[in-house]
């Protein structure tokens, strides 16, 4: 007798669908630092995946990423995951060599179980809860190949602040405040685009209320750089912080509006 039963249907994606907002060249700043900090890891592996997961109702982010991370790492690929099943079929006719796009959600779905060196979520987990971010967190880390790297943030519509925490296997490492310098008034400014973590703990007695505190007094102590322009500016500022903050980057990444601040200096108190 043959048997009828319904086959398994397949697992439904972890997570839910966000707002889907999206821009071309939005994640710019992410994307530079990315290329700087974990380029040289890209460039040894063997086959590099990277995932743009959540990349929203356009597949322009995905598209960059490649184009971006191919100039540090040429043999990476770059597969964009989507919870929403219509813009996955959206996104198909721009895939090529290197690009792909895949239905899913936090569970990262790749062909043969497969391990990307980066994902990166930018502007996925605003709409949850603070206490499910460690969950979220812990999940995609364990997704990671070894000597992978996460990197979850948030930034504007245009991509002119930007504020993010990397995180490899282990967990947190650091946070980076990114901006176009020439729209910013005060570093605290960036305080509206601290990753979900982080938003809700910018008030008294919190690592980062302190740290963007000072921040802002740094940076009017050296409004007299500003007759030098404002990266001169901002990196006075960043050199008066790095007495006082565990600072993880120098100069060379201060030039390009960015300054990046060991997690543990930021972990939100109890």
């Amino acid at each position: 007798m043959v048997s009828r039963s319904t086959p398994p249907s397949p697992k439904r994606p972890v997570g839910t669908v966000t707002r889907g907002t999206t821009n071309p060249n939005r994640l710019r700043r992410m994307d530079r630092w990315i290329a700087a900090a974990h380029g040289a890891a890209l460039r040894r592996a063997d086959a590099p995946v990277a995932v743009d997961l959540g990349y929203g109702a356009a597949p322009w982010t995905a598209v960059e990423l490649l184009a971006r991370l191919r100039e540090a790492a040429p043999r990476v690929r770059v597969v964009g995951i989507e919870i929403e099943p219509a813009r996955v079929a959206g996104a198909k006719p721009y895939e090529r060599e290197g690009l792909s796009f895949r239905h899913g959600g936090f569970e990262v779905p790749l062909e043969g179980g497969e391990r990307p060196a980066l994902i990166r979520a930018a502007n996925v987990l605003r709409q949850y809860d603070e206490e499910q971010v460690a969950e979220v967190w812990q999940r995609l880390c364990a997704r990671l190949a070894p000597g992978g790297l996460l990197v979850e943030g948030t930034c504007d519509e245009i991509g002119r602040r930007h504020v993010w925490v990397a995180l490899g296997p282990e967990g947190a490492r650091t946070v980076t405040f990114a901006t176009r310098l020439g729209s910013l008034e005060r570093p605290s400014d960036l305080a509206e685009r601290l990753p979900k973590a982080l938003i809700h703990r910018n008030v008294p007695g919190e690592p980062v209320h302190a740290f963007l505190r000072d921040f802002d007094r740094a940076w009017a102590a050296a409004a007299p750089y500003a007759s030098y322009g404002a990266r001169q500016r901002w990196i006075r500022t960043a050199r008066a912080l790095a007495a006082d903050w565990p600072l993880a980057d120098g100069p060379v990444r201060w030039r390009q509006g960015e300054l990046t601040v060991r997690w543990e200096a930021l972990r939100p108190a109890g």
